[in-house]
């Protein structure tokens, strides 16, 4: 018989739970001691790319993600494996060793997985991270006046897309591939420097979806200034071929209601703000009286950075396209 949670973890063991369902953010966050805590998730998908080496290394990246987007350090990963039967043993060995590699480029070591036989494909990682837990960074914290700023452009569902129907073209494939397969650790001495309290990274809600959730768990309202929002080469053509997912409609479903737009855009360039991304990039809330700080760290992480929007008053929730 099963023993109830109570007993399991007593009131005062579960106060160690820093960051759980209670408030959902990326990933579960334990605290372990006075200085460290444990940062624990999970991810897979099915194949958005032909090559099962650079298939393995996106999914690893975009699971190793959710530590990053909780300001922590990966150093534990398990493999998710569902391979169906008749899948070439080759194949295999080449999704695992992207996995592999992409774990080890980030600091951390595979200590093992588990695979079952599926008649999908499916590939992803289980990641431990650490993480200071004065120094945590999730949904909740972003306060009026914070800037915001997005480190990957936006695009990756449409071209994946695009590629499924054989529409892509080489090299916008290849350009969204080299994006996906980057880990957002280059921003992680920045995260935990400046310290920056808020954020998160963009994936399958899209980049006003996750937006939204920042602005709904923090009680204000986010405005964000599509100029300068960065996409892949050759998003915005297939958007107006409406090459568009099935996950990037239903964002743009769910989350259009707590969307306002200050002027008119046309409808195939405001769904790029929904579309579903894999391995995008982190979004963050920098705190306005830490921009010194900010601005000086940056120039040292060697990858781009945009800045795209605002944190403003108003209803909870709420996304402003301006």
């Amino acid at each position: 018989m099963l023993r109830p949670l109570q007993e399991i973890f007593p009131s005062n063991a579960r106060r160690e739970l820093l960051v759980g369902l209670e408030h959902p953010d990326d990933a579960a966050v334990w605290r372990i001691s006075p200085d460290r805590a444990i940062v624990f998730t999970a991810d897979f998908f099915t194949p958005i790319v032909d090559t099962p080496y650079e298939f393995g290394a996106i999914a690893a990246a975009n699971a190793i993600s959710d530590v990053y987007a909780m300001g922590g350090e990966p150093i534990l990963a398990l493999n998710l494996c569902a391979f169906p039967s008749d899948l070439p043993q080759e194949t295999m060995r080449e999704i695992i060793r992207g996995g592999a590699e992409k774990i080890r480029e980030a600091g951390g070591l595979l200590v093992g997985g588990h695979s079952i036989r599926d008649a999908e494909l499916k590939f992803g990682m289980a990641v431990i991270g650490f993480v200071d837990p004065e120094r945590i960074m999730t949904k909740n914290r972003a306060r009026v006046g914070d800037r915001v700023f997005l480190t990957k452009p936006l695009g990756s569902g449409v071209i994946s897309t695009a590629l499924q129907r054989q529409k892509a073209k080489p090299q916008h494939v290849r350009e969204a591939i080299r994006w996906m397969m980057e880990l957002n650790n280059s921003f992680l001495p920045l995260i935990q420097e400046v310290p920056v309290f808020a954020g998160t990274d963009v994936s399958g809600f899209g980049l006003v979806g996750h937006a939204s959730e920042i602005a709904q768990q923090s009680s204000v309202r986010i405005r964000i200034k599509y100029s300068s929002v960065p996409f892949f080469t050759g998003a915005r053509e297939y958007s107006r071929m409406d090459i568009i997912s099935g996950g990037t409609r239903k964002n743009r479903e769910y989350f259009g209601a707590r969307t306002v737009a200050s002027r008119k855009f046309s409808a195939s360039d405001l769904m790029l703000l929904f579309d579903a991304q894999t391995s995008g990039g982190l979004l963050l809330c920098v705190p306005k009286d830490r921009m010194d700080i900010f601005n000086k760290m940056r120039k040292r992480v060697k990858h781009s950075i945009w800045e795209i929007g605002t944190v403003i008053e108003g209803e909870a929730g709420f996304v402003e396209i301006l």
